[in-house]
């Protein structure tokens, strides 16, 4: 907490949005208390997931590149009619690449099938889910090397949350990609089927068509659908997004949204409006999101409500841009 202090009174007295050439918003004191301790997190990241997958892979685990990371943020999240709140979260993944000959090692908090209704999950903000370590699995993936703009790409799944009692888990999950030759529109999807023996089952799938409207501007409309047998309703989210770069470590997204749920009788349980400014404070490592949203939900007779979250998020990993 006195390190997450430090960065916010650095960004308030130093030179908050630095110079155009500069990597950097913080001030020279605030670098020299985060760096080592950055370098630290980040090399035992690096050194715990090369270990792990030396031991179910091959000798090549210590040279191949690795995805794995984690990332630590502290929220402050607003809504009207309710307190303010702050918390903090955690999420992580541990990549063991050279296992994928055979079966794939997957370690990873907060899977997508602990991330509640799509309503409870609206602009990604705060969910008590990214803080629970009961929501971590630790499993077996076995890959395909198909190429997704040509064939469905199909993953099947199998391992356990880390909890007592265990809680095994399988799944499979299919993607596909398509690309128009004649337009720059593209389309992928993504769609995955899961068995929880907490949790029952469960089955989610993701529609998203894009185009670049230019060198900066990115338009996509995103389609979300999802059943989950412990809510046992049908779920649908339809969104409108428009992405812009703003300059070299700041962009935002500009996105318009609508959830509801059921197929017999469909119903609108809310609409939002969102704007998500996220800047890039210090080399790829610190980021800075601010989120306004407008919501118009069901539970208030669609009168207008406003959101705000501030989200401040650190990322350790093993390939970092220090230049």
């Amino acid at each position: 907490m006195k390190i997450i202090a430090g960065i916010l009174t650095s960004l308030l007295t130093f030179n908050a949005w630095g110079s155009p050439e500069s990597d950097s918003d913080l001030s020279p004191w605030m670098i020299e208390s985060i760096t080592p301790i950055h370098d630290r997190v980040s090399h035992w990241v690096d050194n715990s997931s090369r270990n792990i997958d030396g031991f179910f892979g091959d000798d090549d685990s210590l040279e191949v590149e690795n995805n794995s990371y984690l990332r630590l943020n502290q929220e402050l999240q607003w809504q009207e009619t309710e307190d303010l709140t702050a918390e903090p979260g955690i999420r992580f993944r541990l990549d063991m690449p050279t296992t994928k000959e055979r079966l794939r090692l997957i370690i990873e908090s907060d899977p997508e099938e602990s991330q509640g209704t799509l309503a409870e999950q609206g602009s990604n903000s705060l969910r008590n889910d990214a803080r629970d370590v009961g929501n971590t699995i630790l499993g077996f993936a076995r890959l395909s090397r198909k190429d997704k703009s040509r064939y469905w790409d199909t993953h099947l799944g199998a391992g356990v949350k880390i909890k007592l009692p265990l809680d095994p888990y399988a799944r499979i999950t299919s993607e596909r990609l398509w690309r128009l030759k004649s337009k720059p529109w593209q389309l992928s999807s993504y769609n995955r089927a899961s068995w929880f023996d907490s949790e029952g089952y469960s089955v989610r799938s993701r529609w998203d068509l894009g185009r670049p409207l230019d060198d900066i501007r990115h338009l996509r409309f995103i389609t979300n659908l999802q059943w989950r047998e412990t809510e046992d309703t049908f779920e649908f989210s339809e969104s409108a997004e428009l992405n812009q770069i703003l300059g070299r470590r700041h962009a935002v997204r500009y996105a318009a949204t609508l959830v509801g749920n059921s197929v017999t009788d469909p119903q609108i349980n809310d609409y939002y409006l969102l704007a998500n400014y996220r800047r890039n404070l210090h080399k790829e490592i610190l980021y800075l999101d601010v989120i306004p949203e407008l919501h118009f939900p069901r539970g208030s007779d669609f009168e207008p409500r406003w959101a705000f979250t501030l989200r401040l998020e650190m990322l350790f990993r093993a390939a970092i841009n220090k230049r």
